[in-house]
């Protein structure tokens, strides 16, 4: 390195190298650096200078050379070093991601980390960032089912078409029932959550009798139409009928969107829909509940109120429920349904193409 005693500094880097040598929020190595410079701009040797901010002779000249080369802003920063740790090459890359996409381990039904990284010989950390960098979670799974509906296609236009055009001077209802709701009580009282600990609940529950929630989700401003019944028969459903038919405008035609349960085909409730025409079924297809915007609803109060809620019988149970229905009810927030009918069924169709490929 070019021995150097005296290096010139502006005045402007002056004013700021002082500056930082007197700022109470400086970091020390910077404080040291910055006097590193104004002693080499004073004249002193890089003995002297070593002796004085007590750092090697090595330190002192390339702090001095960093000035010279970058300036102030040299001075605030380290400098970046190639990392210590080999890189991975390809082929070991291509090796990691074949595996985990094309075999399994002896033992187990998918990868870990650690069990990669004992097949191919890597630190578990090393397979991790493969992972990331390829998009891989082996350990993931999401479920799927396609229907086998032979009206697929039909069924998906109708329900879509009134989601996204519904008629004149008409509701469009999806109605459906959330049945076996257990009113569950925990064997033992949880801790409230306070400061670093979450709130607790015991594994185990008490079982207190069930209920049916019936539901109807108007598409047009959110609204939900439920009651609770016991059993989940053709005679609930038609009572939920007339509940609906009491419940909103007489002059409106009525568009419900239901699955395809048994209790919503017997011949009463044809019977019963036939006097009253104002009603008009559309079924969704087989395994599409997806489909029932109602199920959307079934999720939220799920979530909400049912699944950590104790309940020490079904009352209670049912009060929850229909209090919850009447605070939802008193700010609803429509479900917006924004997939078309034909990017619907380009997507189960590639979702076929892709199975029928794999076997």
């Amino acid at each position: 390195m070019r021995k150097i005693e005296q290096i010139a500094v502006g005045a402007t880097d002056r004013e700021r190298l002082e500056r930082l040598v007197r700022g109470r929020n400086t970091p020390q190595k910077v404080v040291w650096r910055a006097r590193i410079v104004l002693l080499a701009s004073d004249g002193l040797t890089a003995e002297a200078i070593a002796a004085a901010v007590g750092k090697s002779l090595l330190t002192v000249r390339r702090w001095r050379q960093r000035y010279l080369a970058k300036g102030v802003d040299g001075l605030l920063k380290d400098a970046t070093w190639p990392s210590r740790v080999k890189p991975l090459s390809p082929e070991k890359i291509k090796q990691v991601v074949h595996m985990t996409l094309h075999e399994k381990p002896p033992n187990a039904t998918h990868w870990s980390v650690r069990s990669m990284a004992k097949a191919v010989g890597l630190s578990y950390s090393s397979v991790q960032r493969i992972w990331h960098a390829h998009e891989l979670k082996p350990h993931l799974v999401d479920t799927f089912k396609v229907s086998r509906d032979r009206n697929f296609a039909a069924k998906v236009e109708d329900v879509v078409g009134l989601y996204l055009n519904p008629p004149d001077k008409a509701l469009v209802l999806c109605v459906d029932e959330k049945s076996q709701i257990q009113a569950l009580d925990r064997t033992q009282p949880g801790l409230p959550m306070k400061k670093g600990r979450a709130g607790t609940m015991t594994h185990d529950y008490k079982r207190n009798g069930t209920t049916t929630l019936f539901a109807a989700l108007s598409m047009l401003d959110g609204k939900v139409i439920g009651t609770c019944m016991p059993r989940h028969r053709h005679r609930e459903f038609l009572r939920f009928l007339r509940l609906i038919d009491q419940q909103t405008p007489p002059g409106l035609d009525l568009h419900l969107v239901v699955d395809n349960y048994a209790t919503h085909k017997t011949p009463a409730v044809k019977r019963w829909l036939k006097a009253h025409p104002r009603f008009h079924l559309h079924f969704t297809p087989t395994s599409a509940s997806w489909l029932n915007m109602v199920e959307r609803f079934f999720a939220e109060i799920t979530r909400n109120r049912i699944r950590r809620g104790t309940f020490e019988n079904v009352a209670e149970l049912k009060s929850a429920i229909m209090e919850y229905l009447e605070n939802h009810n008193a700010d609803p927030k429509p479900f917006i349904w924004t997939k078309s009918a034909g990017e619907i069924l380009e997507k189960v169709a590639r979702a076929k193409q892709a199975l029928e490929s794999q076997h």
